[in-house]
């Protein structure tokens, strides 16, 4: 078992879903409630890492954060290394692959609220973040939950755009994913097989929690 590879990919998970946690509440509610041209544009755009190769995202990534590109200049000028075949590259390159698991489950949560209840509370005299906060997010947890959650198991799993933007570094940028793959070329096939059996493990923990905290939200809401 490569317990580097393992921590460092259980960071990735952390701060990509501490990163995305507000995005998350914040855009799938305001996809939610609101009504604007260019909509579906939007919802497209947030979707888009769901169908694109994870080697193509991966290279424009790699591009971005390159000495060349403006902001891969600004990061090197700012922290005095690069982006790319960095932790913070990896961690900014997971926050964008995982939009659509973060983003579009929270705003399921919060189009399921009643439209009754947000009347309700905005005829109150309730402020926006007030009625978010004692509101919206009692009501929509569950979605959050589960974005969380999969965006969670989602990154512990990435591969092609973390070998892409990231390479295989140890202790930088070579995550459980990468691990399994050099174990395969390396013909260890039992330490690949452990690595992998515990990432399976801890993927169906995760999940099998969400379906969990999500019965019980139900059985409270009846």
């Amino acid at each position: 078992m490569d317990w580097q590879a393992l921590t460092l990919s259980l960071g990735l998970a952390f701060w990509t879903v501490l990163i995305l946690l507000p995005l998350s509440v914040l855009a799938g509610r305001w996809l939610a409630y609101g009504r604007f041209r260019g909509k579906a544009l939007v919802e497209a755009l947030v979707m888009l890492p769901l169908v694109l190769p994870p080697t193509v995202l991966g290279y424009y990534l790699l591009v971005g954060f390159g000495r060349n590109a403006r902001l891969g200049e600004l990061w090197q000028g700012l922290f005095g290394h690069p982006l790319a075949f960095s932790f913070e590259g990896l961690v900014l390159a997971s926050v964008l692959f995982n939009l659509p698991f973060a983003i579009q489950p929270a705003q399921r949560g919060f189009e399921a609220i009643p439209v009754s209840l947000r009347e309700a509370a905005a005829c109150s005299g309730l402020s926006p973040w007030y009625a978010l906060w004692k509101v919206d997010l009692p009501l929509a947890w569950p979605g959050i939950v589960t974005a969380m959650v999969l965006t969670f198991a989602h990154t512990l799993g990435e591969f092609g755009i973390v070998l892409m933007v990231g390479g295989s570094i140890p202790g930088q940028t070579k995550t459980i994913a990468i691990a399994i793959y050099d174990r395969v070329q390396a013909f260890d096939t039992d330490g690949a097989g452990v690595m992998a059996a515990t990432l399976v493990a801890i993927s169906f923990l995760t999940i099998a929690a969400t379906y969990w905290l999500s019965s019980r939200a139900g059985r409270r809401l009846l």
